[in-house]
C-alpha cells in the first residue's frame, strides 16, 4: 500500500450527496477477477453519455460534458469534495480502489459511510471528515479559484490552503494513522512478525511432524 504523509493537489467538487457505491462503480464491472483497472470506470453512468461493460474500451465512449470530473478546470484533481453520506449503499471494496486508480489520494465529506470509510483507510486512501460548514466554505473556494489546491498533512492532521490562511483540523484513529504513514495494510502488518511466523511453524513441525502428512487414496 502506498504512503500517505503530505500531499498537495487540486479539489474537484461534487456537490451531490448519498453518493452510494453503485454510482462510484456500477455494479457490471464487479465482474472482474483483478483489483485494477477500475479507474476508467469511475461514476461510470455519470462520466459517459453511453452505456458501459467490461472490457469496453473507454477510450472511444463518448464523455459527458456536463459532468465535474470531464471539466478541464479539474483534470489530474486528486482531492474530491463531497457532501454528505458518500460512499452509501452496497460495502463492495471495488468503490476505494476505483476512486484511487482514478487518482485520488484524500476525499472530503461532512460524512462517509462506516463500511466504505474502512474501506477507504485500508486501501491507502484517506476520507477526511470536516463539519458542513468547512465542506461549504471549501466549495466556495473551489468554485472562486481555478486550480484551488489543498494541502494535506496526516501527521499534523490538517488540511491548509496553499497560501495557508486557512487551516482545518481533521480527526483519525492512531492505528489507521500508524498504517497509512508507514503503508501497511492488513497483509503488511501480518508480514511484520514474518521471522516469527516462521519459527512457530517451525517448531510446531519439530514437535507434531504428523502435520505434514497427506492423505492417500
Amino acid at each position: 500500500m502506498e504512503k500517505f504523509t503530505v500531499h498537495t493537489g487540486i479539489v474537484v467538487p461534487l456537490d451531490r450527496e448519498n453518493v452510494d457505491t453503485d454510482a462510484i462503480i456500477p455494479k457490471q464491472f464487479l465482474k472482474s477477477i483483478k483489483r485494477t483497472g477500475f479507474g476508467p470506470n469511475l461514476f461510470d453512468e455519470w462520466r459517459y453519455l453511453d452505456h458501459g461493460e467490461l472490457r469496453k474500451d473507454y477510450l472511444s465512449r463518448t464523455l459527458n460534458p456536463d459532468f465535474v470530473l470531464n471539466w478541464p478546470r479539474y483534470q489530474g484533481a486528486s482531492i474530491l469534495l463531497t457532501r454528505q453520506n458518500f460512499g452509501c449503499g452496497s460495502s463492495r471494496e471495488h468503490a476505494p480502489w476505483a476512486l484511487q486508480q482514478y487518482g485520488f489520494r484524500a476525499i472530503i465529506a461532512p460524512y462517509f459511510a462506516d463500511i466504505f470509510f474502512n474501506n477507504c483507510l485500508k486501501n491507502g486512501l484517506l476520507p477526511i471528515v470536516l463539519p458542513t460548514s468547512d465542506v461549504q466554505q471549501l466549495f466556495n473556494d473551489t468554485a472562486t479559484f481555478d486550480g484551488f489546491q489543498l494541502t494535506i498533512d496526516l501527521n499534523q492532521q490538517k488540511v491548509r490552503t496553499l497560501c495557508g490562511h486557512k487551516v482545518f483540523n481533521f480527526d483519525i484513529t492512531p492505528f489507521r494513522k500508524y498504517c497509512l504513514l508507514h503503508g501497511f495494510d492488513d497483509i503488511d502488518l501480518t508480514l511484520r512478525h514474518r521471522q516469527r511466523i516462521t519459527q512457530f511453524e517451525a517448531e510446531r513441525l519439530a514437535h507434531q511432524p504428523w502435520l505434514t502428512n497427506t492423505l492417500i487414496d
